[in-house]
């Protein structure tokens, strides 16, 4: 009885070990692949800058390099290569273009979703965000300065939040807006955490 209850013990600590190991490579391990991914998408976006042409890009190849998103809220420090694509392969490189929405700066809505937890958690503070606060784009032909309007949360089969005008499917955009997804709440998928925004301010690349 004895021996049958030590090896149960040993075998609840082994597993409690491998669970922990488990958790800590979904919250660190996770990040540190992100980290490099986000290296490589800056240096495509640096590059891109320096050698295309100022034009405007309509459409870009999924897991590519979008732009570099900032949002002075959350911390200088704070910038983020948006990657083309929501797949679970590219949500992994960082935030997430879709790409049936808008681009950056254009009429309609530009939407983005990002991990809140996982692979270096670029919405972790996403609900930090008030009325009034700055999403700032850094594409290749400009710099769109986007302004928050409201923050809700809705489930995951509220797909009109994707709409050209969020949240209202049957009418024609005719201004630029942003929105940013996430998971909600923390360490959850049961819901959707959502962040609005309109554009604010474009200021063109010089020549």
């Amino acid at each position: 009885m004895r021996s049958t209850l030590r090896a149960v013990g040993e075998l609840s600590i082994t597993a409690g070990l491998v669970l922990m190991l488990f958790c800590a490579y979904l919250l660190w391990g996770t990040g540190a692949y992100t980290k490099s991914q986000q290296l490589l998408l800056q240096r495509e976006l640096a590059a891109d800058k320096a050698e295309r042409d100022r034009g405007r890009v309509d459409r870009i190849e999924l897991g590519k390099a979008v732009a570099l998103l900032s949002i002075p809220r959350l911390g200088r420090d704070y910038h983020y290569a948006i990657v083309e694509g929501v797949d679970a392969e590219h949500l992994k490189k960082g935030p997430g273009h879709y790409p049936d929405s808008a681009m950056p700066g254009q009429i309609g809505n530009f939407v983005v979703s990002g991990h809140r937890t996982t692979y270096a958690a670029p919405f972790k503070e996403l609900d930090e965000l008030e009325r009034g606060d700055e999403i700032v784009v850094d594409a290749r032909e400009a710099r769109y300065t986007y302004r928050v309007t409201s923050q809700d949360v809705v489930e995951p089969t509220e797909v009109d939040v994707l709409a050209p005008v969020p949240g209202k499917p049957d009418i024609r955009p005719i201004r630029a807006y942003i929105t940013l997804s996430t998971c909600h709440p923390e360490y959850s998928a049961a819901q959707r955490l959502i962040v609005y925004g309109v554009l604010k301010k474009t200021e063109l690349r010089k020549e």
